[in-house]
């Protein structure tokens, strides 16, 4: 088992006894999006886990792009989420057209294009793009919301 399943697992069991989220809700989702304020931004280009992408999430002007195809994310994706395709011919545009300064929670399926997005994104100058290992599956697993439109 993976280091990020078995923390996957881990904070699942936690949830179940009440240690993660608070107080029980009557639900064994984990909430990846509760807990304590977000601490220091993490490291441009760096690959984070669940948790410590849940609390990137909570910093302030943190945009959350999924780079996964236009398909796929209507098929679930992050609350919040804008979708800009990495395999687009017009990807280096559309971050192009970005605040290189701001802070950038990047995903994608299992954390591969979401990797090789965020360095893109470092190159042209970015300097707050990190991305999700394990991508929207990691997520879903720990219990992280998904939504459709």
């Amino acid at each position: 088992m993976s280091v990020r399943r078995l923390v996957a697992v881990l904070s699942l069991a936690l949830a179940a006894t009440g240690v993660l989220g608070g107080c029980g809700t009557g639900t064994s989702e984990v909430s990846v999006t509760a807990g304590a304020a977000a601490s220091a931004a993490p490291v441009n280009g760096s690959q984070l886990g669940v948790e410590e992408f849940a609390a990137a999430l909570r910093r302030p002007n943190t945009t959350i792009l999924d780079v996964r195809t236009p398909e796929e994310f209507a098929a679930g994706h992050l609350p919040g989420a804008v979708n800009i395709d990495v395999s687009a011919p017009d990807f280096a545009d559309r971050i192009g057209a970005l605040a290189p300064d701001a802070p950038y929670a990047v995903y994608c399926r299992s954390g591969n294009r979401s990797a090789a997005a965020v360095e893109q994104m470092t190159a042209a100058g970015f300097t707050q793009a990190f991305d999700l290992g394990g991508g929207i599956i990691d997520w879903q697993e720990a219990g992280g919301e998904v939504v459709t439109d």
